[in-house]
């Protein structure tokens, strides 16, 4: 089953050249090493066994 496309799509689809803020975030994603950073935090953030489950590290990192 095919996913029928939305305006959004078509238009990005014809769209040649990256935003200065996609290009930004690429860059980032080449210098920031986000594994080694969620392993260190990783002990210390909440687990989430009670009320609101917390997000993810990652996300949070990047936000």
């Amino acid at each position: 089953m095919k996913k029928q496309q939305t305006f959004t799509d078509i238009e990005y689809s014809c769209r040649k050249k990256k935003t200065r803020w996609e290009e930004f975030l690429e860059i980032m994603d080449e210098i920031i090493p986000w594994d080694e950073w969620v392993g260190i935090i990783e002990p210390y953030y909440p687990h989430g066994k009670r009320g609101r489950p917390p997000m993810g590290i990652e996300r949070m990192l990047r936000m």
